[in-house]
């Protein structure tokens, strides 16, 4: 799938194996999932543009490089995207964070906006969508469609676990947006949950059912 990136580095595989355990509790599921959201960033900050500045060590005067102020804004879909976010900050901790909320209707499965704040110069940003799940993909099709609505132009969606149904309408809908994700599962079942998947993110990060 053009667009695509699954994560197979053996550091995130082991982790996102750890929180697919039914078994794990809410505070180690948090921890493991705010340790695979720094890998993930990782790599996907692996093209932010540098530029050369003359510092100097305790030894010589130098010219390396550093990062050429490309902005960045972390948009989280609330609410089970804000379990991403510290992981993220760790590496990034100049980005700004916006919210997007939004619940799924259990009777159609469609996702409902209710909530959205962000950066104001939210058009000069590289935007990245964090969102645990990619089940059916509306979710991330009416955040990234919130987004592009104010103006962002530039925008990467980082998921957990992905149902190939939700890649393909993201794609479809946003073939402009890369979508990176640490697992590629089989599908949805009838529920419209990932299968194996992980079960409820939101639940599982804050303890609720």
């Amino acid at each position: 799938m053009s667009n695509l990136t699954v994560f197979e580095h053996p550091l995130i595989q082991h982790k996102l194996t750890i929180i697919r355990d039914k078994n794990v509790g809410t505070k180690e599921f948090r921890e493991v999932v705010d340790e695979i959201a720094s890998l993930m960033a990782y790599e996907v900050t692996r093209d932010l543009p540098t530029k050369d500045i003359e510092i100097e060590t305790p030894v010589a005067k130098t010219v390396k490089k550093t990062l050429a102020g490309k902005k960045l804004a972390i948009v989280p879909i609330l609410r089970a995207g804000l379990g991403m976010v510290d992981g993220i900050m760790k590496l990034v901790p100049a980005a700004r964070v916006g919210h997007i909320g939004m619940y799924r209707d259990e009777e159609t499965l469609e996702p409902v906006e209710y909530f959205v704040k962000l950066p104001e110069d939210i058009d000069q940003r590289e935007v990245l969508v964090v969102d645990p799940m990619l089940a059916t993909g509306g979710s991330a099709v009416m955040a990234i469609d919130a987004l592009k609505k104010r103006g962002a132009k530039t925008i990467k969606l980082i998921t957990l676990v992905s149902a190939p149904e939700g890649v393909k309408v993201v794609q479809a809908a946003h073939p402009d947006v890369d979508i990176y994700t640490a697992g590629l599962d089989d599908g949805l079942n009838e529920h419209g949950y990932i299968i194996p998947g992980l079960g409820d993110a939101g639940d599982r990060l804050f303890g609720t059912h």
